[in-house]
C-alpha cells in the first residue's frame, strides 16, 4: 500500500511540475504592440506598417493592424477594403471589437480607425470599461501593430508610452527629418519615465550610406540634446515597386516580394525579433498604461 501511495504521489508531482511548467510558458506569451509614428504625413508610414505586418505574419504569427489614424482610413485603402464598421462603433457599444475585425487575405486582420478614436477621454465610465474590455480581445494575436497619426498629438503620444516598441518614420528629405526630430523632443519631454528606446527607420533612401548617414545624426543629436536613446532598426530603398503597388491597393510584400524594399522590410524585422519585449510589456500593461490604470 505505501509503495503505491509513493508511486500516486510522485505521479502528482509530475502533473503539478507539467502544470507549472505550462503556466509559466502561458506568462512568457505576450503580445508585442508597436506603435508606426512619424513627425510628418507623407513619408509612408502606413506603407511601412502594412508591409511590416505582413512580414510578420510569414513568421507564422498572428498579426492585426489597428489604424489610430483619426478615421483617415489609410489602412484600408491602401487594402482596397471598405469596413463597414470601425473603432467608433466599438467606442458607443455599437458593436464588439470581434464584429469589426476585418480578416484579409494576406493574412492579417486589420481595425479600421475613426473620428470617434479622439473622443476617449470624454467616455462615460461604463463606455470606457466596455472599450478597455473589447481592446484586451486583441491579446489573441501575436503583434498588434498600431498605424497612428503623423503629428503629435494626445492619442499618438499615448500609443507611443504605452507600446512596447515604438517606431519612427522618416525620410531623407529635410523637412521629414525636421520634423520626425521634433516628434522625438517632444516625446521627450511630454512623457514621463518612457521606459522603452525609440526605434528610427529611414524610408526611400537610395543607399544604405545615405540611411546611415542620416540615423547617426539622428542619434547622435538625441543623445546630446534629449538624453533618450534612439536605436537604427533599418531602411527601405526608393524603390518602383512601392509606388506601383500602391496603384494596384496591394502591399508591395504581395504585388513584388523580391524587390528591395521587401527585403528591406523582412531584414527590420529580423532586427525586431532580436529585441525581447520588455518585462512590463504586452497588451495588458498597454491598457492599464492608456488608461492610467
Amino acid at each position: 500500500m505505501e509503495d503505491q501511495a509513493e508511486k500516486l504521489r510522485e505521479v502528482m508531482r509530475k502533473k503539478n511540475n507539467s502544470y507549472e511548467k505550462s503556466s509559466k510558458a502561458e506568462e512568457v506569451k505576450k503580445t508585442r504592440v508597436i506603435t508606426i509614428t512619424s513627425g510628418k504625413g507623407g513619408v509612408g508610414k502606413t506603407n511601412v506598417s502594412v508591409n511590416l505586418a505582413l512580414a510578420y505574419a510569414r513568421t507564422g504569427r498572428k498579426v492585426i493592424v489597428m489604424d489610430a489614424d483619426l478615421g483617415l482610413a489609410n489602412v484600408n485603402v491602401m487594402l482596397n477594403m471598405i469596413p463597414k464598421f470601425n473603432l467608433y462603433h466599438v467606442i458607443r457599444k455599437q458593436k464588439t471589437m470581434k464584429e469589426i475585425i476585418v480578416e484579409t487575405e494576406y493574412g492579417i486582420s486589420i481595425v479600421a480607425g475613426a473620428s470617434g478614436f479622439s473622443k476617449i477621454a470624454n467616455l462615460t465610465e461604463a463606455e470606457r470599461q466596455f472599450f478597455i474590455d473589447e481592446l484586451n480581445t486583441l491579446s489573441s494575436a501575436d503583434i498588434v501593430i498600431i498605424d497612428t497619426a503623423a503629428g503629435v498629438s494626445s492619442n499618438v503620444l499615448d500609443f507611443v508610452a504605452a507600446a512596447d516598441d515604438s517606431i519612427i518614420i522618416t525620410t531623407p528629405e529635410p523637412t521629414a527629418i525636421t520634423d520626425a526630430y521634433g516628434m522625438i523632443k517632444i516625446i521627450a519631454t511630454e512623457i514621463n519615465n518612457l521606459n522603452m528606446g525609440l526605434k528610427l527607420v529611414v524610408n526611400r533612401v537610395k543607399n544604405a550610406a545615405e540611411a546611415a548617414k542620416i540615423a547617426d545624426r539622428m542619434i547622435n543629436i538625441t543623445s546630446q540634446f534629449l538624453n533618450l536613446k534612439l536605436e537604427y532598426l533599418g531602411f527601405i530603398y526608393d524603390d518602383n515597386a512601392v509606388p506601383h503597388a500602391v496603384l494596384k491597393q496591394r502591399p508591395f510584400m504581395v504585388v513584388e516580394p523580391k524587390s528591395k524594399a521587401s527585403q528591406c522590410v523582412q531584414h527590420i524585422v529580423g532586427r525586431m525579433d532580436k529585441i525581447e519585449v520588455r518585462e512590463n510589456g504586452g497588451f495588458g500593461n498597454l491598457l492599464k498604461r492608456m488608461f492610467k490604470g
